[in-house]
């Protein structure tokens, strides 16, 4: 029942806070903070239970495991399980989703319950995400985060609010559908072949299938995912929502919505259609490095402060893509740390640019610049986020890059050196950003302060995440570990099952005999 209350505390709360906040908006802040600190502890129990000693770990494919049957006469059930992986990302969320609360304390003025009750409906439905291993239920989840998200940036966010949320809600409603159709034909086609029509993940692992029309399913999960990731060229959608969105939306966007297209890859592209993967992973690699440098060159040439950073979250999220269709095991635990640290470093960057905004109500980066000797302690915390999302060595994201690069290089030298590239990149439009915002001169100084200590509490705590990620990530790593291990056995099992030659598939020994 772990994992049921690990979704359903969101929505209870979302809901309390909805009521108690037509009476009081503090009391509506005050029950989402508490529902959230309550899952989150939740999610150390499971870690501590399983990974908390040393020799501990996990014992077959789920940490935990909550069956029960939904509609049994179509094969559906409410079948949820979680890993290292998915605990991760589970923890990411309520971990994000308590500094959201925190943030938006005073920026949030209006329909404060209301608010609360989307952003948790939003958090429950990302959790749901990454707990879901019946596909039905998954791609339920998958829908149910994307309606409060809309109503998030509409009602909440800045000028041009209603196009980003319209804009936001067409791309991901659109893809979502292609993969809906997908998981209808994956079920038809084993239920055809099997006589047993079901949603079951672990069931449909194998199913014997023609190579085209593997290819065009696993083109359907790959337009869901690749528009939430987002991959380029389906991204457009992303820096006009980031944008407009209020600073909680922008930290959900980024630390967790992108996140669940990644999850989805590796959890269900992937394993489900190994052969037409290989097929696709030259184009997939071309397509991350093309996501890789297109951020990182369009970011330099923002002047909107959340702009650029919505470009930044294109080129590092493309680590990602590249990280899973080269398949290995250093690349997949690149992609874990990257998808931690990107969450956590982004989120800072969005805390800072709406604290910013807050001050000086515009986002132009023109209108800025000479911040650091009167705000200080913003101007340290921004420099921390902004060397952070440049790879700095002691910083989490290094360790994900590089291991990123360290897989890519096994698959591709070419591959790797392009988005190797892209690192270079990353450091002029950070230390730029970081220029054009605290140094020079401005004539605003006397309208503005320093953070205070609430902004601090939220923009120290994701510091010292980031620094205990840099300097100590042995913990991720073991917790992902065992899952990747399971992940690359059940598509070996996959592959030996399909109609063509897996001769050449992407978990063939790399060059390091792993």
């Amino acid at each position: 029942m772990i994992l049921v209350w690990l979704i359903v505390l969101p929505v209870l709360g979302g809901l309390i806070a909805w009521y108690a906040g037509q009476k009081k908006a503090a009391a509506a802040r005050w029950v989402s903070l508490l529902a959230l600190s309550a899952g989150f502890i939740l999610v150390c129990a499971v870690w501590v239970s399983h990974f908390g000693r040393p020799g501990l770990q996990m014992q077959g494919p789920w940490l935990v495991e909550f069956y029960h049957a939904w509609i049994p006469g179509l094969g559906i059930s409410f079948h949820l399980a979680i890993d290292g992986i998915s605990l991760l990302l589970t923890g990411l969320s309520m971990f994000l989703g308590i500094l959201s609360v925190v943030t938006s304390w005073k920026e949030i003025q209006e329909r404060a319950g209301l608010f609360h009750l989307y952003l948790l409906l939003t958090l429950a439905g990302v959790i749901g995400v990454f707990l879901a291993i019946d596909l039905f239920l998954f791609y339920f989840f998958w829908e149910l985060m994307l309606v409060p998200m809309y109503f998030l940036i509409a009602l909440w966010g800045h000028e041009n609010r209603a196009y980003a949320s319209f804009k936001f809600f067409i791309f991901t409603q659109l893809s979502g559908l292609f993969m809906f159709a997908a998981i209808l034909g994956l079920y038809f086609i084993h239920g055809r072949t099997t006589g047993i029509y079901t949603f079951d993940y672990q069931q449909l692992l194998g199913t014997v299938m023609s190579p085209s029309a593997a290819m065009w399913l696993m083109l359907g999960f790959f337009v869901a995912f690749a528009v939430k990731l987002p991959a380029v060229p389906l991204h457009s959608w992303l820096p006009d929502a980031h944008t407009e969105a209020p600073t909680a939306g922008s930290v959900i966007l980024a630390g967790l919505l992108l996140k669940t297209g990644a999850y989805g890859m590796l959890r269900f592209m992937v394993p489900l259609f190994p052969g037409a993967v290989a097929e696709f992973a030259p184009l997939g690699m071309a397509l991350a490095v093309a996501g890789i440098l297109y951020g990182a060159i369009l970011a330099f040439a923002q002047r909107d402060l959340k702009r650029l950073v919505a470009y930044t979250s294109v080129s590092h999220m493309g680590f990602v893509l590249l990280a899973v269709f080269a398949w290995n095991e250093l690349a997949l635990q690149g992609a874990v740390m990257q998808m931690l640290c990107h969450g956590i470093s982004t989120g800072g960057l969005f805390v800072l640019a709406g604290a910013l905004q807050e001050r000086l109500h515009t986002r132009d980066m023109g209108q800025m610049g000479g911040f650091w000797s009167f705000m200080p302690r913003m101007g340290g915390a921004g420099m921390v986020f902004a060397v952070a999302s440049l790879g700095l060595p002691g910083l989490g994201n290094f360790i994900g890059e590089f291991l990123v690069l360290m897989g890519a290089y096994q698959k591709s030298v070419i591959a790797a050196a392009c988005a190797a590239a892209g690192l270079v990149a990353a450091a002029v439009y950070s230390l730029w950003l970081v220029q054009r915002v605290f140094h020079g001169e401005s004539d605003k100084k006397e309208q503005l302060t320093d953070a205070s200590a609430r902004e601090m509490t939220v923009m120290g705590i994701m510091i010292a995440a980031l620094l205990f990620l840099g300097l100590y990530p042995q913990p991720v790593l073991n917790t992902a570990a065992q899952t990747i291990k399971n992940l690359r056995i059940s598509i070996q099992s996959a592959a030996a099952h399909e109609t063509h030659n897996p001769h050449n598939f992407i978990i063939a020994k790399d060059r390091s005999g792993s």
